[in-house]
This record gives structure tokens, sequence and C-alpha cells, in this order.
């Protein structure tokens, strides 16, 4: 399951379950259709607290999407999360595809006001981990 909401600052995004690659392909496709109205630099909150973690094949299509977003304009996006298992995964992929340096990420099960410091990293540049 996934979403993909417009807010002020850019994009929420929320992934949970087990999502295939036949959905992860579906939802680059639909943040393509949303990109297009989306006008210079944003922000992304990534929501990824109750995903499981993405099988290699599924995991392309992130990737796809996550260069998709930074080309398009995306200049900072936090990651919530509260696995080690994702947390590990999804460092590996924002570093494969170069995003790395933009994203922050977030343990909500050690964080509990997560939403206001992702928020603040994605609107304000106020970055979390300094």
């Amino acid at each position: 399951m996934y979403k993909i909401n417009k807010k002020e600052f850019g994009f929420h995004l929320v992934f949970a379950d087990f999502i295939k690659a036949d959905e992860m392909q579906q939802w680059v496709s639909d943040s393509q259709k949303a990109l297009v109205s989306s006008n210079g630099e944003f922000g992304v909150f990534i929501d990824l607290r109750a995903l499981k973690p993405l099988l290699p094949d599924a995991q392309e299509y992130m990737q796809q999407g996550q260069k998709m977003y930074k080309l398009k304009g995306m200049q900072r996006s936090v990651v919530i999360l509260d696995s080690a298992i994702t947390t590990m995964q999804f460092k590996r992929i924002a570093k494969e595809t170069g995003i790395y340096a933009w994203e922050r990420y977030i343990d909500a099960s050690k964080t509990l006001n997560w939403e206001k410091i992702g928020i603040d990293w994605v609107k304000n540049g106020i970055d979390p981990d300094a």
C-alpha cells in the first residue's frame, strides 16, 4: 500500500505492508503524474513505519522513483522509520541513487516528535542530525 499526497512543502508519501514490484511500478507511474504539477523546488516527507523490507525487484522501482523526484526538484527529504532492516535498506538505496546527502532518517520508535522534526527539515532546512 502506498499514498501520495500533495502538501504545501511538496509531497507526503506513505508506504506500508509488503509492496511487490508491480505495485511499486504503479507508484512510479502515479508519482510521474503527481510531479507534473510540481514547479521548482520541493520537499518530500516519507513515512515507512509500516513498510516491510522490499524485495530486489521492488527496490529497482524505488530507485527509479527516487531519481525522478530528485530530477523534478526535490531539495530535501525525510524518511520516518522504526525498523533497523528497513533503515539500512533505504540508506543503501539512497546512496545508490545519489540522494543520500539530501535525505535524513528519523527512528520513530526512539523519537516522540518525529513528525515535527521531519517537517522542520523538509520545510525549513533545520537538520535533525545537527
